[in-house]
């Protein structure tokens, strides 16, 4: 089991960030504001020293999961800023949960070894999980603005929340980030290959090239039928979960099969 490779100090770490996670996910609506506020920042502190010791400990580790517990961060720091801008946001039992599960996830399977053979590889991998973050940023958004349409259909309160067409802009200015970060990620892998994992080692056109590109190019006609057609509701999501979905097949789901389930490394 891949648990045995993470150290003692990792896991009481990771424990003790789960269970801040859990007391906002799981008693959401007996916290004050107040309390819940201050129970996810100690979790989001939390989170960032697990992720300061799989990375820069005595042992560095990466991998799909702790890919994923970046990404769960970058969200969770995106939902406080928006916070303090929309106090009618109401998400933080789900961020909450979405960060008690990447902490878990990144605790059972730690990842490989860090060998980075250019000072650029960090640089590259900063880029991808950037774009992670904010296309599931923009995810979440996509989940709120479902969930207020059903709402307005349903004849709920109308006060409750931040409105439609708010979600609806914020949804697509995330996806938009995250397109051009992807974009820029792509274009380093494509063109600044060598520099990046040292001479020899050329662009890869494997399963993680081949979905990342995919997820771009669903992304780019997403936006682009946004801006030229005005996409929008159902159309729109439907197009953005698919991009989502191929985006996390490409770094995550094959480091998952390289990592899991053939029981190997590869950068």
């Amino acid at each position: 089991m891949i648990l045995a490779s993470a150290s003692a100090a990792s896991m009481v770490m990771a424990l003790s960030t789960a269970a801040a996670y859990a007391v906002p996910a799981v008693g959401a609506r007996h916290l004050s504001n107040a309390a819940s506020r201050l129970t996810l920042i100690v979790a989001w502190l939390l989170h960032a020293s697990v992720l300061a010791w799989g990375l820069m400990g005595e042992t560095p580790r990466f991998g799909f999961a702790p890919a994923l517990s970046v990404t769960a961060w970058l969200v969770l720091t995106v939902y406080a800023i928006e916070r303090e801008m929309f106090p009618q946001l109401e998400a933080r039992w789900a961020v909450a949960s979405l960060g008690a599960a990447a902490v878990i996830l990144a605790m059972v399977f730690p990842g490989s070894e860090l060998h980075s053979a250019s000072p650029w590889l960090p640089l590259h991998w900063a880029l991808g999980i950037s774009s992670y973050g904010l296309i599931a940023a923009a995810v979440i958004h996509a989940w709120l603005m479902t969930r207020a349409e059903r709402s307005i259909r349903a004849a709920a309160d109308p006060q409750a929340g931040l409105p439609l067409l708010t979600l609806e802009r914020l949804t697509f200015r995330f996806a938009m980030a995250g397109f051009v970060l992807l974009s820029a990620t792509l274009a380093a892998g494509i063109f600044f290959s060598e520099t990046i994992y040292g001479p020899g080692h050329g662009m890869k056109w494997d399963h993680k090239a081949v979905f990342s590109v995919l997820a771009w190019l669903v992304f780019a006609t997403l936006l682009v039928g946004r801006w030229k057609f005005g996409w929008r509701g159902r159309r729109a999501v439907r197009w953005l979960y698919i991009g989502s979905i191929l985006l996390l097949l490409g770094y995550a789901g094959s480091r998952f099969v390289l990592e899991v389930i053939l029981g190997r490394a590869s950068s």
